[in-house]
Order: structure tokens, then C-alpha cells, then sequence
């Protein structure tokens, strides 16, 4: 059995679907679990309580991490070292392995430009520092024997059905309001985005791969990372809407903020626009030559054809 902690969400949902390639019996853990194939075990539990992480991973081979805490800053101190601590005690005592799907958020702001397996650990904002903090928990689990498990990450998402997102709040919703599109930051810096059925599917690949263990993957994503403003124009092509996108500078995020509380809290992560944010996905497209990796252009349109 292989089970899903956090199975809502854009992730939590394609890895239902990815998993579906490789066992029959998977296990979807939320408060609320939905079916998504309609083959899985709904398991019901509040992944706050360690004894319901307990329960949950009982008599599971692979455990996949895709929970979402509500994007602050004091909601992730508070609940994601205790969570970690609880699912990794929970994979220890019933010899499941564990599969992390991790963001990028730990790397020094000067590994921005050229991101890989490699880049130096050292967080600039508090929810880099949580990040760090929970990987530093399952790396160290790991060293120790405690566990086998790997860490999978992501940069920034997008896709069909991603509910938070600045692709989502400043690209897409302004174009279907025929708005003029805007960008966080500088518009000529390169962006790197997964397709999350590519993050996914690249996730129960790793999971379902005995040697892909013990270490870090960056998730497959498309090399040819776009600048604002390229991205913004294959938004407005896809949606036969009037071209154009202004810049979004961070003071104005600031003041963004006071009205959707996803920007607020997205303020501290601006550095992240001020540069080109490229993700090497290298060593994944290496080991699985076979892996096809849905282009900008592909998704794009995808969206476009939902919205």
C-alpha cells in the first residue's frame, strides 16, 4: 500500500492519479479525503495528532508527504516540525518509506539563478527557515538509519485547478477580468514553473523507484524557463486576450497584500522575482531519459482551454 499525507490540492490529487500506474491499493489521508480514481481507501484523520499520523501510515510500503499547511508563516512554525517528527517516528515504527515533496524555499537567495541538487542551504526568509528546518529532521533520519526516504523538489507551480498561486492571482484572474496582466518584480527574468501532473508523475516515479532513495531530486520541469514577460504573452495568446503586462514591484505586493492575504504572506518571497529563478532538473531527466516533460507552451494551453 502506498499512502498519501495531504491528499487534497493540486499535488496530493495528480499523485492519486500518478500512483494509480503503480499498485492498486493507495491511501488518501485528509481531513476530509476524497476519491480521485475511485479505487482508493479514504482514511479520514487530523494530520495534527501524531496518533492519527500513526494510524495512517500502518501497514503502508511508501508514504508520500503533499500536505499544504495555510501559507503563514506562523501557522509553519508551529505545525510543520511537529508534523515532520510524527510521520518520520510514524515511518520508523512500521518500516515505511518516505517520500517528501519538498519547495526551494531553503536555498541562499545567490543559488536562485542556476538551482540543483547541490545548491547551498541557506535561507534568507522564515519559511525558508521552517523548510530547512524539517528537511535538516528527514536528512538527519535518514544518516542515522532511522528511515529510508528522499526528498523531492519543486519550484513554483502551475497548472489546472491551482488554487493559490501569482500566476493565478496577478496573471490569470487579471486577463479573465480583461485586465492588462501583471508581474511580480522585473518582467525580463527568467521564471522556472512545474506542470503539476510533470511534479506528480515525477513523484511516484521516484517513490516506486528502489535506488532513488537517500538522496534529493529536483522534479522534472521544462529547461527552457521563460521571462515574465514571455510567460504573460503565452497566457494572452492561449486566451486570445489583449497583450501586455506591467511589473509588479514589491511595494505594491505589500499593499496587495492587505487585500489577498496570499500576497502578504508571498511578500517575504520576492527575491525569488528579482533575479533569473532557473530549476536544473538534470539529474531526473538523466535517470529517466524516458520521461516526457509537458513544454510552457503545452501547459499553457491546457489552462487556457479549462479556465
Amino acid at each position: 500500500m502506498q499512502t498519501i499525507l495531504g491528499s487534497g490540492g493540486a499535488i496530493g490529487t495528480e499523485l492519486a492519479r500518478a500512483l494509480a500506474n503503480y499498485t492498486t491499493h493507495v491511501r488518501l489521508v485528509s481531513r476530509n479525503p476524497k476519491k480521485v480514481t475511485g479505487n482508493e481507501e479514504l482514511f479520514p484523520a487530523d494530520l495534527n495528532s501524531a496518533t492519527d499520523i500513526d494510524r495512517a501510515v500502518q501497514g503502508s510500503e511508501v508514504v508520500y508527504i503533499t500536505i499544504g499547511f495555510d501559507y503563514f508563516t506562523k501557522v509553519w512554525q508551529e505545525k510543520w516540525p511537529s508534523f515532520m517528527r510524527a510521520t518520520l517516528d510514524a515511518c520508523a515504527k512500521h518500516g515505511a518509506k518516505l517520500v517528501f515533496f519538498d519547495n526551494v524555499y531553503m536555498y541562499a537567495d545567490s543559488e536562485i539563478p542556476n538551482m540543483t541538487e547541490n545548491s547551498r542551504i541557506a535561507p534568507s526568509s522564515k519559511k525558508g527557515l521552517v523548510r530547512k528546518e524539517i528537511a535538516d529532521l528527514l536528512v538527519d533520519a535518514v544518516e542515522t538509519k532511522k528511515i529510508q526516504a528522499l526528498i523531492a523538489r519543486a519550484p513554483d507551480f502551475y497548472g489546472v485547478g491551482v488554487e493559490k498561486s501569482v500566476v493565478l492571482e496577478t496573471v490569470l484572474k487579471n486577463i479573465q477580468k480583461g485586465k492588462k496582466a501583471q508581474w511580480p518584480g522585473k518582467i525580463n527574468f527568467k521564471h522556472s514553473f512545474i506542470w503539476t501532473p510533470d511534479a506528480a508523475k515525477g513523484t511516484a516515479l521516484l517513490g516506486n523507484t528502489p535506488d532513488a532513495f537517500n538522496q534529493v531530486w529536483h522534479l522534472p520541469t521544462d529547461k527552457n524557463a521563460l521571462t515574465g514577460e514571455a510567460f504573460v504573452a503565452a497566457f494572452t495568446t492561449a486566451m486570445q486576450a489583449k497583450p501586455g503586462v506591467s511589473a509588479l514591484p514589491k511595494w505594491l505586493v505589500g499593499v496587495l497584500g492587505l487585500f489577498i492575504p496570499f500576497m502578504k504572506e508571498f511578500h517575504e518571497m520576492m527575491y525569488q522575482y528579482d533575479r533569473d529563478y532557473v530549476f536544473d532538473s538534470s539529474k531526473f531527466q538523466k535517470r529517466f531519459p524516458d520521461f516526457r516533460i509537458t513544454t510552457y507552451q503545452e501547459g499553457i494551453a491546457q489552462i487556457a482551454k479549462a479556465v
